[in-house]
């Protein structure tokens, strides 16, 4: 099996065969076609005053899990963190770190996956860059994405217009795409059918940005590394006027989740997931938004979980299910890694 070597990251013919027999065969546009150092982007494309721009980088293990792999993972990823200001993704670009020896038919898999994402979501690659490093130096592919979106002008979000009575949405069940990764290394002996919720929530959320509630959103986040609980601790952190009340009963989490949570003893609150958004909203527009997001596949799970208050200032609280409370700290370690 044809594997890379060295020598395709040496910046000579190598180099030049693998950009336009792999890379251009799956990212074909105009813009990558120049192939200069930059991709140059002529000013008409942005039709507001307000750019979003992002990176983020990919080094998950197994590369290839449940429900994903890295290179969906990478777009997807980047993606949710443009919607997450409430832009519409437009251009990426990435950065691939191959491992010497990994097999073509692997790098192959791997792009196929980004340009689905990017033909399905039209997004664009429009430059980046290629690097192939010794065997012990990285662990099979790294991905690195950049990200280009335009900002909506009618969703203006922030910590400062987080208020109390403010209701707070999450998009889906939660904790899956931390125990598919989990599931996906093998070392349990077990077997759950959970798959990674890997997916771009643009779709989702631009029903909500093209709809009249779009002005009700105080704030968007997507819940990655550190689960819910680390997304609604930095809001309370970052606006020191208000606190947070989760309620338990209404977080929604699938049986095999639960099942899995008891036996390892890992809170889903502090899971990560690839395809959830944590919004907050006021409380006249939650059950409207609601409605809107359960009318899509990607949000038909959607649920209030809980509300802004002035109760509890600088802290994130649940009530459980047997009507006590209990705080919600920041995550203090990584409880699994290599998740993204």
């Amino acid at each position: 099996m044809k594997q890379i070597s060295l020598s395709y990251g040496s910046g000579g013919k190598l180099t030049y065969e693998f950009i336009t027999q792999y890379i251009l065969k799956y990212f074909s546009n105009p813009l990558l076609e120049e192939l200069l150092d930059s991709a140059v982007i002529k000013k008409d494309l942005f039709s507001t005053d307000r750019i979003a721009f992002t990176i983020d980088g990919y080094t998950i293990n197994p590369i290839f899990f449940a429900g994903g792999d890295i290179g969906k993972l990478s777009i997807c990823g980047t993606i949710n963190d443009l919607v997450a200001v409430g832009a519409e993704p437009k251009l990426i670009a990435c950065s691939l770190i191959i491992q010497e020896g990994l097999e073509f038919e692997v790098i192959e898999k791997v792009l196929s996956s980004i340009r689905n994402v990017c033909e399905t979501e039209n997004v664009k690659i429009v430059t980046g860059d290629t690097k192939v490093v010794e065997r012990t130096a990285c662990d099979k592919i790294f991905i690195t994405t950049s990200g280009i979106g335009i900002i909506k002008d009618n969703v203006k979000l922030g910590y400062d217009r987080i208020k109390p009575e403010d209701k707070i949405i999450v998009t889906g069940n939660i904790a899956e795409h931390g125990f598919a990764i989990l599931l996906s290394r093998g070392s349990y002996g077990f077997e759950y059918d959970i798959k990674s919720d890997c997916a771009s929530l643009y779709p989702l959320m631009k029903k909500i940005f093209d709809s009249e509630y779009a002005v009700e959103l105080k704030f968007l986040r997507d819940a990655t590394r550190g689960g819910i609980a680390a997304v609604l601790n930095e809001i309370v952190k970052q606006n020191k006027n208000v606190g947070i009340e989760l309620i338990e009963e209404n977080i929604p989490v699938s049986d095999e989740v639960k099942s899995i949570s008891d036996i390892l003893g890992i809170d889903p609150l502090y899971v990560a997931n690839e395809g959830k958004m944590v919004i907050i909203t006021s409380d006249s527009s939650a059950e409207k938004i609601v409605e809107i997001l359960t009318s899509h596949p990607l949000g038909k799970n959607s649920k209030i979980i809980g509300k802004v208050t002035d109760t509890y200032k600088g802290k994130v609280v649940m009530k459980t299910l047997y009507g006590a409370y209990r705080i919600i700290d920041m995550p203090t370690a990584e409880q699994l890694p290599r998740i993204c």
